[in-house]
């Protein structure tokens, strides 16, 4: 895991998320990435949109989704809008009236493999709307599962499968308020849904106060 400490994360984030981007359309000629909601998504797409990127062989699927009406201020699919004019989106079937069916409908048209998987993390050491009293989400054997009212609002999220299936991460997370979430998690907490996450291949962009009093390694 390499961790990146600066004072523009989400501008190194996007800047990495764009480097995979081109990396796949230059080897395998599209690309797919998965992104997650979250108050440190829209500046880290802000800058993103202005990368030098392939946009026309990219799609954009979600990582998590909140069940609300389109339009609703609760959804994570506004936050895309940017992106909507450059490359093909994809959002989760949140208002569905059959939302396990959908779930199973989006798990079929997911890529084979992600190239790369974008995550916040909560102050409770959430991501990806893995709940910490429901364990079993990210563990499931679904590669899309549905979450119980969770901060509000039932979910819809991407598993541990996918996500660790993809072949990066690029983990998102700013504010003195996720220090010790973040120190917990380096130092292997394996009661956080975000210890979940393969440290292998990914990366972690975060802030002067965000970041913990341990070995960044």
């Amino acid at each position: 895991m390499q961790i990146v400490v600066g004072e523009s994360p989400a501008t190194e984030a996007a800047d990495r998320l764009a480097f995979r981007l081109r990396d796949a359309v230059r080897r395998r000629g599209s690309a797919s990435v998965a992104l997650s909601g979250g108050s440190t998504a829209p500046p880290m797409i802000a800058a993103l949109v202005e990368l030098d990127v392939p946009w026309d062989g990219v799609v954009v699927w979600q990582v998590d989704e909140r069940v609300a009406p389109d339009g609703s201020d609760d959804r994570n699919a506004g936050q895309l809008d940017p992106l909507r004019t450059r490359c093909e989106v994809r959002p989760m079937p949140v208002t569905a009236t059959d939302l396990r069916a959908a779930a199973r409908r989006y798990a079929a048209e997911l890529p084979a493999r992600f190239d790369v998987v974008h995550l916040g993390v909560g102050d409770d050491g959430h991501t990806a709307s893995w709940p910490p009293a429901e364990p079993d989400v990210a563990t499931s054997g679904r590669p899309v599962e549905l979450v119980g009212e969770f901060h509000g609002l039932p979910r819809m999220t991407l598993t541990a499968s996918v996500v660790n299936g993809a072949r990066s991460r690029v983990v998102l997370a700013t504010g003195a308020r996720k220090r010790p979430v973040i120190e917990r998690w380096l130092l292997g907490d394996a009661d956080l849904p975000i210890s979940r996450v393969r440290r292998q291949d990914t990366w972690v962009y975060l802030d002067e106060p965000a970041a913990p009093d341990v070995p960044l390694h």
